[in-house]
């Protein structure tokens, strides 16, 4: 049994939580520790490259209509209450806590000091305590780790308690159902229970991030991967789960600043994150070999399958999840900038995933589109992503992340606005969904044209290029792109009825107006002017 050594984490400490001292409580463990102990209490098991394989339960993702914030004087005006903010008395959170307590009171807990935010002006300490060593090997591997002696006066700013274990009582605890997230920011504690996948740690800072940075230190907070060039030229990626963040931004050519999350301030862009959160089905060393790689000791692996006899993952296999995935340390991408602090960017990304085949795959922005495309925040899923989905369904989520968004998002969007026009940023949109038609007809843009489109743009080979503009939503459209057949850059000419193209276009157009209804009285002139035509 591993028990405190450091002086701060004393038995007073662990008696304010309200936990017991003894040799139950596991500190500060090792990768090589919390994987040893989880194999050892059969919670999971090695691959054929030494990364530790487990699952998470009956969760395999974030559950957001089951995270809370508590509504008290600070956020009763403050947050933007809505299907993803969802209120919760102060005396629920207390109710629950204390039941959490009794029930982690006997139990083997692990619990470890970490922070979040790359920028030292910025850092914010957080102590988690979980029920079982997996789940603090993710808290290892995604936030950031302090240095032996910087634990010798570490005072936590938030705690996270999380507690897979244990259930809610929706009768009398103010839940939905038996798993709950809730974050209370007077108390400056987040507690899980009820759920194993680790996601929701991670989105729960996350989603204090997004509160405090914008509001108490005016920084924009970013649903965004991040990379920088030699030349020290930043760009940035936004998009939703499965639009190719994490991909596009681990290019061998640039330094990683970070997969997920990242702060932009007067001056720099920086990684909330210590580590990588990397979805991995359909996984191939072809296609992505930084993160392929990455799957070795040390990483955590959820819910995927293995071919019958082995221990070799089938990245192909879906039997649990679609949503697979890995977390692992950033150092353990070769190129990983360290640390993960980046310069003002030059260049923005818009990542989309059209399973309509309507968005042109590389397009160029004006400010007002820009400033349209972020607050409207749109992708495609495709059929059987989804129980229920049969053909392709649009998304939309306000500044590529509504679900983490405390505050309103015309407050980010206002934000972004003015940082894009001070610094002359070029802002793109990158379909890297399909082309020549919609899902089931079309085929999905290959990566290695997505990846030669966005290494032009970054090196100023679209700038002096001639440009087409698309029907309906107008965008700016190169018309040759080193790397990339020109044939496949305005999407409508890829379809084989242009005609049919035109009612899908039509259709889309249509479903963006309607979704930017809401948002539309507290729009500029300039932005509202960057609609698409219907």
């Amino acid at each position: 049994m591993s028990v405190p050594t450091m002086l701060t984490f004393s038995k007073t400490t662990l008696i304010n939580m309200g936990l017991r001292d003894g040799d139950h409580i596991h500190y500060q463990l090792s990768p090589e520790e919390l994987t040893a102990q989880t194999v050892s209490r059969n919670e999971g098991v090695l691959n054929d490259t030494g990364a530790l394989v487990i699952k998470t339960g009956e969760f395999t993702g974030r559950s957001p209509k089951d995270k809370f914030i508590v509504k008290d004087s600070i956020t009763a005006d403050t947050v933007n209450w809505n299907d993803f903010n969802i209120p919760i008395d102060v005396k629920y959170f207390d109710q629950l806590q204390s039941k959490m307590m009794a029930y982690l009171a006997d139990k083997d807990l692990w619990i470890r000091d970490a922070y979040a935010c790359s920028d030292p002006s910025y850092r914010l300490n957080i102590r988690v305590v979980n029920e079982n060593p997996w789940s603090n090997l993710f808290a290892y591997n995604m936030f950031l780790r302090p240095k032996e002696e910087e634990l010798d006066n570490f005072q936590p700013d938030w705690h996270i308690i999380q507690a897979p274990g244990f259930k809610a009582d929706p009768l009398v605890d103010g839940t939905r159902q038996h798993n709950f997230a809730i974050v209370n920011f007077t108390k400056r504690t987040i507690l899980i229970g009820g759920t194993g996948y680790t996601g929701e740690m991670k989105k729960g800072i996350f989603s204090v991030l997004n509160y405090i940075l914008p509001h108490d230190k005016g920084v924009l907070s970013m649903h965004c991967s991040a990379n920088m060039g030699e030349a020290g030229d930043t760009a940035i990626f936004f998009g939703l789960s499965g639009t190719g963040k994490t991909t596009l931004s681990a290019d061998p050519n640039r330094k990683l600043i970070g997969d997920d999350e990242h702060g932009w301030t007067s001056n720099t862009v920086f990684n909330f994150e210590g580590g990588c959160y990397a979805k991995t089905i359909d996984l191939s060393e072809e296609k992505e070999p930084e993160i392929y790689h990455a799957i070795r000791p040390g990483a955590l692996v959820e819910n995927v399958t293995f071919f019958p006899g082995t221990n070799q993952i089938d990245f192909s296999g879906k039997s649990i999840t679609e949503n697979t995935r890995v977390s692992y340390p950033l150092d353990f991408i070769s190129n990983a900038l360290e640390p993960s602090i980046g310069q003002t960017p030059k260049n923005i990304f818009f990542l989309t995933c059209d399973a309509y085949g309507v968005l042109p795959p590389i397009s160029k922005l004006t400010p007002g589109q820009a400033m349209y495309q972020f607050i409207s925040g749109y992708t495609a899923k495709v059929a059987g992503t989804e129980a229920g989905i049969t053909e392709p369904k649009s998304t939309f989520s306000a500044c590529f992340g509504a679900p983490f968004l405390p505050l309103h998002p015309a407050q980010y969007a206002e934000m972004l606005g003015r940082k894009m026009k001070e610094h002359n940023v070029n802002v793109w949109m990158i379909n890297t969904g399909w082309n020549g038609g919609p899902y089931g007809v079309g085929s999905r843009m290959k990566l290695g044209y997505t990846r030669a489109m966005i290494t032009a743009a970054l090196d100023g080979q679209l700038d002096n290029v001639e440009y087409d503009r698309t029907p309906w939503f107008r965008l700016a459209i190169p018309k040759s792109c080193p790397g990339v057949p020109s044939e496949l850059l305005n999407a409508r000419n890829t379809w084989p009825n242009p005609a049919d193209f035109d009612v899908q276009a039509r259709k889309l157009a249509a479903q963006f107006v309607k979704n930017f209804e809401k948002y539309a009285a507290n729009a500029g002139e300039e932005i509202l002017a960057a609609a698409p035509l219907v």
